[in-house]
């Protein structure tokens, strides 16, 4: 893999990774330099102790656009110009210009998977989709040395279902200024375990599933993937490296090997699901990291090697042609009400592997 770090003319970060080592980037950004205008801000809710990015700037950021429009594809000489000033690329990550987080509430950055925008990441070959897994773990380093950044969140969103506003193949990075609200909860169960027990709550829960079997969807040498046993989602998957490790960073050769057969077999397994034919199927996609730093007054006390690195991908689609809406159980008090069981989800999902 090669690295090659630029700037667009707006002065945001722009960064290569090629496949060939040899691949020179070097093309200008044309577009004039306009100064990006950001006013995020986070503010923390009393009641329930977690907090909100407030980003107004993001209102006029850029809605589906049309295909030869769309500021993720390549340049083209004496046409479209986009974020991407070369002519092809592999995979590039670059500071969004619509963020959610920026300067001190953090930071927020672009993946682009390809440069093909008709394609989707489960139509990427294994060598493309190792490449966007060291980009991953590059950005994760590199967001964890920044002072404002306690949480690295890499994710994709896929579908207009979903809320997606380019239809490009590409995901995030977040790199937020607290622990999430989410992490927390985890966290604090991570501890409450570990007290209770004397054992590690994720290697508990892993080894739960793998033993009962019934949810479990695959299994290799490196990877277990299952739907868990009280899933949110009517489809949702959770992937775990065998051996524990705390972020991407310090995921293995061999596990960083295997990673891409595993993940693009489960992708075209969720395009299988309503069957042959049907629309892709919408999806969120995201990597559990450990936060770093020490922790915090108030944040659980434990060690990040506890943590366990972890990939949920699920689907707001609960049968064709209807979506899981989050209305007022789920939005009003965050308990949610599954109408797929999760050992019929996990059944689904076997049947539709590759052949």
């Amino acid at each position: 893999m090669k690295k090659t770090s630029t700037r667009l003319s707006d002065g945001r970060e722009l960064i290569y990774y090629d496949r060939d080592d040899s691949r020179e980037r070097d093309a200008p950004d044309p577009r004039p330099a306009d100064q990006v205008a950001t006013a995020s801000e986070v503010r923390q809710d009393p009641l329930l102790g977690d907090f909100v990015a407030i980003a107004s700037h993001r209102q006029g950021r850029t809605h589906l656009p049309p295909a030869d429009a769309c500021p993720l594809c390549p340049a083209r000489p004496g046409g479209h110009q986009g974020e991407i000033p070369d002519s092809d690329y592999d995979v590039v990550v670059f500071e969004n210009r619509f963020p959610s987080l920026s300067g001190p509430t953090g930071r927020c950055e672009v993946v682009c998977f390809t440069s093909d925008h008709d394609t989707s990441f489960a139509g990427l070959d294994e060598g493309s989709a190792r490449l966007v897994l060291e980009a991953w773990r590059d950005r994760t380093a590199e967001l964890s040395r920044l002072e404002a950044v306690r949480q690295v969140y890499c994710f994709e969103n896929r579908g207009v279902e979903i809320g997606v506003t380019l239809g490009h193949p590409h995901g995030q990075i977040y790199g937020y200024p607290e622990v999430t609200p989410r992490t927390r909860l985890m966290l604090q169960s991570l501890a409450e375990h570990r007290a209770t027990t004397g054992r590690n709550l994720f290697d508990d829960l892993v080894d739960r599933e793998r033993a009962d079997g019934d949810r479990v969807v695959l299994e290799t040498e490196h990877w277990t993937a299952f739907v868990p046993y009280a899933a949110h989602w009517p489809y949702e998957i959770h992937l775990y490296p065998r051996r524990r490790v705390p972020d991407l960073v310090a995921l293995d050769e061999a596990a960083r090997a295997e990673f891409p057969g595993v993940y693009l077999e489960l992708l075209r397994r969720f395009d299988r699901i309503f069957g042959a034919g049907r629309p892709p199927t919408p999806y969120i996609s995201g990597w559990h990291q450990a936060p770093f730093g020490e922790p915090r007054p108030g944040e659980p006390d434990v060690a990040r090697e506890e943590f366990a690195l972890h990939l949920e991908l699920f689907t707001v689609r609960r049968t064709e042609g209807k979506l899981k809406f989050l209305a007022g159980s789920e939005s009003g008090m965050s308990v949610f009400i599954n109408d797929v069981p999760p050992e019929a989800a996990a059944r689904r999902l076997r049947e539709v592997a590759s052949s």
